[in-house]
């Protein structure tokens, strides 16, 4: 008999019987190891599915109620879709929208820029980082809380800081929180005061991108700005694009600022209503209950659509490093 020449003919002849296989040994200390880790997993997740059970019911519930007529007295009385009918015939209701939505696309892009621009010093290398850091992010936790909204207004009022300061270059500044024309302005400012949050993911992000592409980039003789479009914009796309989702979402929500700086009336002339304080009107100042779920869940809806419409657009401008 011919013995076979070549390698193809070898794995011919030898039968598929005689193959080598590959046995994966699970011992019983490796199985130990996996389920601890399964359970130290499910511990971490404990505290969100306790709190799951404490929002499920009201979650369903105002879906229900979105279609009643509720006034928390009485029992509720299915009205169908005449909560939402009532929407497109509510003057206030649109007031809140363009409100929220004028708070929302100004505030959002200049915070995010000044973000980004304070974390593009901090992150040249400079004395005392954490120190800076620190300092930038404190208004982030504070700012939506009641005594910095009222310092807000003390120091936008008649006699405040703000107009002081105007006063000496001969300037008589307006009561700021007190004019249709610049309250909600303030508060756009308050909120471009709060960029410490995403200053501190960008900064991180920053400091992932590798010192040589700058190198080679300032080599070939781009200048700051080219580095900073061709390199430095696109290499943090992603971090961009997650703030901006979790702004957005926040700014949406907005309702501690326009509550205390006008003791809850979104006042002057309805030129700080934001849709969340609108709706805590309804639901417990007219206890119109079923309308106030029907807001809450339109409220959901343009949330969604929003942050869909982003994931939708991030494809022409989002970069990941595949």
């Amino acid at each position: 008999m011919t013995a076979p020449t070549d390698a193809t003919t070898v794995r011919e002849a030898v039968p598929a019987s005689a193959a080598p296989r590959r046995f994966t040994v699970r011992g019983p200390g490796r199985e130990r190891r996996r389920r601890r880790r399964d359970r130290a997993g499910y511990l971490f997740l404990l505290p969100w599915f306790i709190g799951m059970l404490f929002t499920i019911v009201p979650f369903f519930a105002s879906l229900y109620l979105a279609f009643t007529d509720y006034n928390l007295l009485n029992d509720p009385k299915w009205i169908g879709l005449e909560n939402f009918a009532e929407m497109f015939r509510d003057e206030n209701l649109h007031q809140a929208l363009k409100v929220t939505f004028i708070y929302s696309f100004v505030s959002v892009p200049l915070s995010l820029a000044a973000a980004l621009g304070v974390a593009m010093v901090l992150n040249r290398g400079i004395r005392a980082l954490p120190v800076y850091r620190a300092v930038f992010y404190l208004p982030s936790l504070l700012g939506a809380s009641v005594a910095v909204v009222l310092l807000w207004r003390y120091i936008f009022g008649l006699d405040g800081i703000v107009n002081g300061f105007l006063g000496w270059f001969g300037i008589d500044g307006p009561a700021w929180t007190s004019d249709p024309d610049y309250a909600l302005t303030t508060l756009i400012i308050l909120h471009v005061w709060t960029f410490g949050s995403p200053m501190v993911i960008f900064l991180a992000g920053l400091r992932q991108i590798p010192a040589m592409y700058y190198e080679a980039a300032a080599v070939d003789g781009a200048s700051k700005w080219r580095r900073f479009r061709s390199i430095t914009l696109p290499l943090l796309s992603p971090i961009i694009f997650f703030n901006l989702i979790q702004s957005l979402i926040a700014s949406f929500q907005t309702f501690t600022q326009g509550f205390v700086m006008n003791n809850g009336g979104g006042g002057p002339a309805n030129s700080t209503l934001f849709y969340n304080l609108y709706l805590y009107q309804q639901g417990f100042n007219q206890f119109h209950m079923g309308y106030a779920s029907a807001m809450a869940w339109t409220l959901l809806v343009i949330i969604a659509a929003f942050t869909a419409l982003t994931f939708f657009t991030a494809k022409y401008w989002v970069h990941y490093d595949n």
